[in-house]
């Protein structure tokens, strides 16, 4: 296949494995606790239904000045444009509490440790990014996510340092498959679509979202890619997880 100066992956079920359940009534029943400790009494079901009225506030705010588009959600996102930070801040201040900037980051990351059931790499992913750094490529990470889970989960992986640039969804208020959200990224590196290779493993997201940008695709479908309803129009396809054959498709000419 061609070779690229830049490749651009999407994170979450494309280099790591995740699986997270925001229903659960454990999940509820331990932040309840939590926003408890420090004055913000609720009853799990109260709390939960405050966090989804904050959400759909912070949502249509977003609309209204035209910085949030419709939500699609899957096993590993969380409203991902909006800064969920302003969620957690309001179940406090709702309650009379003016919380400190580390506890809402401290009761967010809580959040995302209680309602995640697994995380982890696929395997070969950290060595992917590596092998084509080493050749000389570029390497970046366009994620829907939100910052204050996603940069931690990338540490905890240990792939922070594996990018030449990370954009997270959350920071800009846009969000894959807007295309703003892709030129933003080779705005902001000043790369030339034509140079570029987005990989991912949602259709609409990743996919139809790089297209419109200019850039050529990989599609490579995970158990946790969105049920295919159509056929798959990528530049490259790989229908099985296994990034070390992704490796050797991607340094071979």
């Amino acid at each position: 296949m061609k070779l690229y100066e830049n490749y651009i992956f999407d994170l979450y079920g494309t280099l790591v494995d995740i699986r997270t359940d925001e229903e659960q009534r454990a999940l509820w029943n331990k932040m309840s606790l939590f926003y408890g400790y420090y004055g913000a009494v609720y009853t799990p079901e109260t709390l939960k239904r405050h966090y989804l009225a904050y959400v759909a506030e912070a949502e249509k705010a977003g609309k209204e000045t035209g910085t949030a588009h419709a939500q699609v959600h899957y096993t590993h996102e969380a409203y991902p444009e909006i800064p969920l930070e302003k969620v957690f801040r309001a179940l406090y201040t709702g309650k009379g509490i003016d919380p400190s900037d580390e506890l809402v980051l401290h009761t967010g990351q809580m959040f995302r440790v209680f309602s995640t059931h697994h995380i982890r790499l696929y395997a070969g992913a950290k060595e992917v990014l590596q092998a084509l750094r080493d050749a000389g490529r570029s390497v970046y990470l366009l994620s829907n996510a939100q910052r204050i889970f996603t940069e931690y989960e990338l540490r905890y992986l240990q792939i922070y340092d594996c990018f030449d640039g990370i954009l997270i969804s959350s920071d800009y208020g846009v969000r894959k498959p807007d295309e703003r959200f892709f030129r933003l990224l080779l705005d902001t590196y000043r790369i030339r679509p034509e140079t570029a290779l987005m990989i991912g493993n949602d259709l609409d997201n990743d996919i139809a979202g790089a297209k419109k940008a200019g850039m050529d695709t990989f599609y490579l479908h995970s158990a946790i890619s969105p049920e295919l309803k159509r056929k798959v129009d990528a530049d490259y396809i790989m229908m099985h997880m296994n990034l070390g054959s992704l490796q050797k498709r991607l340094l071979s000419e």
